[in-house]
């Protein structure tokens, strides 16, 4: 951070944009948002808000502060003698809110150069309609709108800032108001982050200090620190958790290298937490170089910090496969192979804004996109439950998430089941929130600033049942099908790719897994995938002496048995898959409509126009509701 004109230590962009905005006169009333629980950088030093705002900002450009809070009420920060405190203390005591307003009013018309800075600034101002809010909720709301638009008050050279973590939580008629002025606090981008790392580990290494930062991105300042700290105020010194560590470690390869490299980035933990995190028997990652397990534990505290954070509203996927052990869906896997290039090459201008996967039930669409995002070496989140009855306010709630999700990027948002999230509303039986939160997440997935950086991934069986809006190009903007396997070969390729997952040994040509997948059409990736771990579960019988199975694999049957051609034959004579063929060909018509490739599709589809696509599907509701 260079300092600024005069010499002094710069301001984070933030501030420097209210410190302009202010000296211009375009408002006196101001909101902080966003990420207002963090701790902010002047020089060598890092603050948190309110002292930052009270020290720093208004230190030399204010000669009264007063802060405001439902908890603490009003307190003096700067300006005024003791006894002038004593006398206002003493004038407000007994007073409602109506009250504190008026006299603050007072104090800062006839005293002028003064600042009131109000935390949780929701508590004050709730976002509610105002005929619901006490007659006290009321008269501070008026007092503050009738501020705003004062010239006189502003003239006096007063500000007011409000702060708040999400504008949601704040009433809608305040902030529509057009001389109050919101501004956001972002989250820390890999500059402040590095910079961070060099404050609080000073000791660190450049050479870790840099990929430290680029592996942390979504964290705060504050979080950041929690795991770095070389000395902990309370807990163990850097020095305690290396000895600490050492010990746990004693008789490990690199042991002494580990230990240093660890309690770098545990501070903050308890003896027994770091007891849990360390493994002496975990083999290094890469070429066994210790600062591939420093970065590992890293990513796992950051994942479990951000969904602390996020209060179960998100969950981190992390896919164990990729491309190469999905079966089949050749032409959909090189159709990601392409945007997973995109991605890498870091191609943002071309970058699909979302993905919409669709098709029936069992066609593998979770699993093909979670080992998409493997293969892109994208880090995947999954949105969920932000329908339900979550904790606190929804949109904020929200709000939160998706900040934190785009400071993740470049990183992939999924979806399932997308038509219960983002289905068509009907009755507004809950005040109006779900059409809020469906909203406010359609203008975050069709902001330009995402694409390249936050993908979005809905996958549906019933894309009829979503909102039109949800599917337009620059939200989703490459709709993919799938399709259960269409030939022997495919549904082979399938079978044999789970047993390969699974590690199950085959001891049977593969002419005999095509000839015994002829009869398997109709059955789904997910009918194939159970049918090939019935065989694997069945050859493990067979090797029990006591096994009634009449095969002859259970005669000095290996540790792990293979499956033989008569094993998987038994298989598939008593696997029953589901039989809800209308609704498949519904779903998979469903699929075909929605596609934006026709050489996607199988070919039995490719030559349908989209007139007998939509009459094809008029005939099955119909089939369907009968």
């Amino acid at each position: 951070m260079s300092p600024g004109s005069d010499g002094r230590p710069a301001l984070p962009a933030w501030a420097e944009t209210l410190r302009q905005k202010y000296l211009a006169g375009e408002a006196s009333v101001f909101v902080l948002y966003r990420n207002v629980f963090d701790r902010y950088r002047v020089g060598e030093r890092y603050y948190t808000l309110l002292p930052f705002l009270s020290e720093v900002l208004l230190k030399d450009n204010k000669q009264h502060i007063y802060e405001l809070s439902i908890d603490r009420g009003v307190r003096v920060i700067q300006g005024g003698s003791a006894e002038e405190k004593a006398e206002l203390y003493r004038h407000l005591e007994g007073k409602g809110l109506n009250g504190i307003f008026e006299s603050l009013e007072r104090q800062m018309r006839e005293q002028g150069s003064s600042a009131l800075l109000i935390p949780y600034a929701g508590t004050l101002f709730p976002a509610a309609e105002l005929h619901l809010l006490s007659l006290e909720e009321r008269g501070a709301f008026t007092a503050l709108h009738r501020w705003s638009l004062d010239e006189q008050f502003a003239n006096r050279d007063n500000v007011v800032l409000l702060v708040s973590e999400s504008l949601a939580d704040l009433s809608p008629a305040l902030l529509t108001h057009p001389r109050v002025l919101a501004i956001e606090l972002p989250m820390p981008d890999r500059a402040d982050r590095h910079a961070a790392i060099r404050h609080y580990a000073p000791g660190m290494p450049v050479a870790e200090a840099e990929p430290l930062a680029e592996h942390t991105a979504g964290l705060r300042l504050i979080q950041l620190a929690s795991i770095v700290a070389s000395e902990a105020p309370l807990g163990l010194s850097q020095a305690q958790r290396r000895t600490l560590i050492a010990s746990l470690l004693q008789g490990s390869p690199q042991a002494a290298e580990r230990a240093e490299k660890l309690a770098a980035i545990t501070a903050g933990m308890t003896p027994a937490e770091i007891g849990q995190l360390v493994d002496p028997t975990r083999v290094l990652p890469g070429n066994g170089d210790p600062a591939g397990e420093m970065m590992a534990v890293v990513r796992q505290r950051k994942r479990e910090l951000i969904e602390k954070e996020c209060a179960g509203l998100i969950e981190f996927i992390e896919p164990r496969h990729g491309l190469e052990s999905v079966g089949g869906n050749a032409q959909i896997k090189g159709e990601l192979l392409d945007i997973a290039r995109l991605i890498q090459g870091g191609e943002r201008a071309r970058a699909p804004m979302g993905l919409l996967a669709v098709g029936p039930m069992g066609a593998g669409k979770t699993f093909v996109i979670k080992a998409f995002l493997k293969e892109a070496g994208l880090s995947g989140i999954a949105l969920k439950n932000f329908r339900s009855k979550w904790v606190g306010s929804t949109e904020a709630n929200l709000d939160r998430v998706l900040a934190t999700v785009k400071a993740m990027g470049p990183i992939a948002l999924l979806i399932d089941e997308g038509d219960r999230s983002f289905g068509r509303q009907g009755d507004d039986t809950d005040g109006g929130t779900s059409s809020r939160v469906i909203a406010r997440l359609k203008e975050f997935m069709s902001d330009p600033e995402n694409r390249g950086q936050v993908l979005f991934i809905l996958l549906t069986n019933r894309p009829d049942k979503l909102d039109t809006d949800i599917k337009r190009p620059g939200r989703l903007d490459r709709k993919i099908p799938f399709f259960y396997a269409e030939t022997a070969a495919e549904r082979a390729a399938v079978v044999r790719a789970v047993f390969e997952r699974y590690r199950v040994s085959v001891d049977f040509p593969e002419e005999h897994l095509l000839a015994a997948c002829e009869g398997l059409d109709g059955y789904s990736n997910a009918d194939l995938e159970a049918l090939a771990l019935l065989a694997a579960e069945f050859a493990e019988r067979a090797k029990r002496a006591d096994s009634p199975l009449p095969l002859p694999a259970r005669a000095g049957a290996a540790a792990t048995p293979a499956v033989s051609r008569e094993v998987f034959a038994l298989a598939i004579d008593d696997f029953m898959p589901p039989q809800e063929t209308t609704m498949v060909r519904y779903m998979e018509m469903l699929a075909v409509a929605e596609t934006s490739r026709r050489s996607l599709l199988p070919q039995r589809f490719r030559s349908l126009s989209a007139r007998e696509v939509q009459e094809r599907l008029a005939e099955l509701r119909r089939e369907i509701l009968s």
